[in-house]
């Protein structure tokens, strides 16, 4: 990913997180959301992704649901998006760059989805509700 197209991604990316509703805005900065240009390989193999577009987003930490006074002292939770993935998925098979409107609607879903597992939410839940 090049730098204009990196720019661009982080100000959409920005748009969409000053459009979430300020509950989840305020959960934001509790749970550190980073942007990389796609996983670590190691990532990857963990989770027995192959291909490094596969996969647009990775919530890590432990759900709020489950939280409880046994985990003090563990790392922080975070969220991590991927723009390479949130891209491709973006472009829904197609040549040539995404619009925008795609590009930020795939970021919002993203961000959603894994904001969602910070709440508690599976995958089949997430589903359900369009994440």
């Amino acid at each position: 990913m090049n730098a204009q197209d990196r720019q661009r991604f982080d100000a959409l990316l920005e748009q969409v997180i000053a459009e979430l509703p300020e509950n989840l805005r305020r959960r934001l900065d509790e749970v550190p959301l980073l942007a990389d240009d796609r996983p670590d390989a190691d990532t990857c193999r963990k989770l027995g992704v192959n291909h490094t577009i596969q996969l647009c987003g990775l919530y890590t930490g432990i759900p709020l649901t489950e939280r409880s006074v046994q985990h003090s002292g563990v790392l922080p939770d975070r969220v991590r998006i991927f723009r390479e993935g949130i891209v491709a998925a973006a472009r829904g098979g197609a040549r040539g760059a995404a619009s925008d409107r795609r590009l930020k609607r795939e970021i919002r879903r993203t961000v959603l989805h894994e904001i969602g597992h910070h709440f508690g939410l599976g995958e089949a839940e997430l589903r359900e509700l369009g994440y």
